[in-house]
């Protein structure tokens, strides 16, 4: 079992752009839902602010722009890694920011989110595998939705490392994801295909990953040519998207905008690959782009159980953007402060409990063919 070392691979890894995109990927999620869907169809507040609706209801999209970044990411760091190393790589990122803002996001309701938001400690115990509807239980906070795809992505991902697919068959697997999206989104229909192979965002997924190979060195025509397939088809999901979220909450949601947002998106992943130094000390990028995890992690629900609870005090123009500083704020403890900590811990935790599997395993594979070779040794001669 080989162990890379994580903060060696994070550096390699690290495109300084692509810290500015996460931000702004977080900051429009921040803006769809305090200034448009906390009062918007959901009830979940009574606060908004109208003249920045017609901007703010296409701020959702930061989500689609966090999946190309995350394709690209990931195709990156899982090179040279065995699936162990991946695995627990992805671990350590995903499970200590969200243990730690799910729990403060559980305290907060607890004491102050009724009657608009209720929960239990069961409730909480769920949240802490993440999959939490696996176990009759909602999601803390409905953000958390997109962690799970982005956790199905990391199995597939890890699969295909395991049985030697990546990088070698990414052309091959892009295809292959594409195909299934396509044919599920257009004629199967499928529940369980849809969520398995995530079919509404795969295109936004393969142009990061197809990204992450041009940005990598890799030449010839083929990469690009999938790169306007993963694109078109990304538009094609990001409509259908859009269609969701204008009979959702009744208002008109332009298909050139969701189409100008999905080519942007992907351009924009693009040009960051290819900038190699951003005018900004790299103490300053790395908390701006660490910071947006555990920001869209905490922001939704602390968010609205906020306002209703303040709204009647302060105006709305000036609670709004005072919350979301404080949770930049908050954001910004739980990356410096609690992140690293958490990582560590998961990997030595993680590591350790392999090390002492992998003998146990071992031992049994031998005892298996010890026994399947003398059952065959054994075995009397078949005659006619």
């Amino acid at each position: 079992m080989s162990q890379i070392s994580p903060k060696t691979k994070h550096e390699q890894d690290r495109v300084p752009a692509l810290d500015l995109l996460r931000l702004l990927a977080a900051l429009a999620v921040v803006l769809f839902h305090y200034a448009y869907r906390g009062a918007a169809a959901d009830g979940f507040t009574n606060i908004s602010l109208p003249l920045l609706e017609p901007v703010a209801k296409y701020g959702s999209f930061g989500v689609q722009l966090f999946f190309v970044i995350s394709g690209f990411v990931i195709a990156r760091s899982a090179v040279g890694r065995t699936a162990i190393d991946f695995g627990i790589a992805r671990a350590a990122r995903l499970w200590p920011a969200f243990a730690v803002c799910m729990t403060v996001t559980f305290f907060a309701t607890y004491f102050l989110g009724a009657p608009r938001f209720e929960t239990s400690f069961v409730h909480w115990a769920a949240n802490l595998t993440m999959l939490s509807p696996a176990f009759g239980q909602p999601f803390m906070d409905g953000s958390y939705w997109s962690v799970v795809l982005e956790i199905i992505f990391y199995g597939w991902m890890a699969l295909f490392i395991a049985f030697g697919l990546f990088p070698r068959r990414v052309d091959e697997i892009v295809l292959g994801w594409l195909s299934i999206a396509l044919a599920n989104e257009a004629l199967l229909h499928s529940k369980i295909i849809h969520y398995l192979f995530v079919t509404d965002y795969a295109g936004f997924f393969c142009a990061g990953i197809l990204l992450a190979e041009i940005a990598g060195g890799r030449r010839g025509w083929q990469a690009p040519f999938l790169i306007v397939v993963s694109t078109v088809i990304a538009c094609s999901e990001a409509l259908s998207g859009g269609r969701w979220t204008a009979d959702h909450y009744s208002t008109f949601i332009d298909p050139k905008v969701m189409i100008g947002l999905t080519i942007v998106a992907i351009a924009l992943v693009a040009a960051a690959s290819r900038i190699k130094r951003i005018p900004l000390p790299g103490k300053v990028l790395l908390a701006l782009g660490g910071l947006t995890y555990p920001l869209y992690l905490l922001h939704q629900h602390v968010g609205f159980i906020a306002f209703n609870r303040l709204g009647r005090y302060i105006p709305a123009e000036i609670l709004v953007p005072a919350m979301a500083i404080v949770m930049i704020g908050i954001a910004f403890a739980v990356s410096h402060y609690v992140e690293p900590r958490g990582r560590k811990l998961v990997i030595a935790v993680s590591y350790a409990v392999i090390g002492w599997i992998e003998p146990a395993v071992s031992r049994a594979a031998d005892r298996i063919k010890g026994y399947a070779s003398g059952w065959v040794v054994g075995a009397p001669l078949r005659t006619k």
